[in-house]
């Protein structure tokens, strides 16, 4: 899943983003509510979760809350602000936050409110992802195939081979190019490099091959990558 967090200060938006990242999310930080309406208006990427800070330089992250949803945009929305006052939580609510964080919290919590999040929003893929033969567990990170002889190969993912898997399970048979997937997997604001794409799916299938399965993912001459949901 691909956050896109909005928070001006710069420790704590640094430290956010540490604690992301080691949970396998992938994360866009920005520091300006008009640079993340950006992000938004150039469809890059799709974004599954949003953490705003209320107080931002050129566009708040209320307002950028009201422009989401005035645009019939669903996402789910955490709001971050120092504004603890019943009628501050109502306004960010009412302005569409789903849920409202104040200052200072714990990580935890704010990892706590994004499973939240998560369970109550159902265009957000489940933790258990199946399609097909294939079954992907957040829980431990793994890819499970299930075989015709009724067996079970579980198959361990580093944290981009997970996120990689999860996105082309998430889009079964579609062509997907690299270039997008590079946008939805990687960092944006990162050195690109033209063919990071190309080598993480072939660190992919070498892991794979090593149990002795083939790779779910076939390229597409001069298109880009198709996850096959026939084994």
């Amino acid at each position: 899943m691909r956050i896109l967090l909005v928070e001006d200060e710069q420790d704590l938006g640094s430290a956010i983003k540490q604690v992301l990242v080691s949970e396998k999310y992938v994360v866009d930080w920005v520091t300006d509510g008009a640079e993340a309406w950006n992000y938004f208006e150039s469809q890059w990427t799709d974004y599954t979760l949003g953490i705003f800070d209320w107080l931002l330089p050129n566009l708040s992250g209320l307002d950028l809350c009201l422009q989401l949803r005035a645009k019939q945009n669903p996402l789910p929305v955490l709001m971050l602000t120092a504004l603890g006052q019943p009628e501050n939580r109502i306004t960010g609510l009412d302005a569409g936050a789903d849920d409202y964080l104040i200052k200072p919290f714990v990580m935890e919590e704010l990892l706590a409110r994004l499973r939240a999040l998560q369970r109550r929003s159902p265009q957000i893929q489940p933790q258990i992802l199946t399609v097909g033969v294939f079954t992907l567990n957040d829980a431990n990170s793994a890819l499970s195939i299930h075989h015709h002889d009724q067996t079970v190969q579980t198959i361990p993912l580093t944290t981009k081979e997970f996120q990689l898997v999860a996105y082309m399970m998430q889009n079964p048979d579609r062509i997907i190019s690299g270039s997008k997937i590079r946008n939805q997997l990687w960092d944006l604001n990162e050195e690109p490099v033209s063919n990071v794409v190309a080598a993480q799916m072939r660190l992919l299938r070498r892991k794979l091959a090593s149990y002795g399965c083939d790779c779910p993912i076939e390229t597409i001459l001069s298109q880009g990558y198709r996850f096959n949901t026939q084994p």
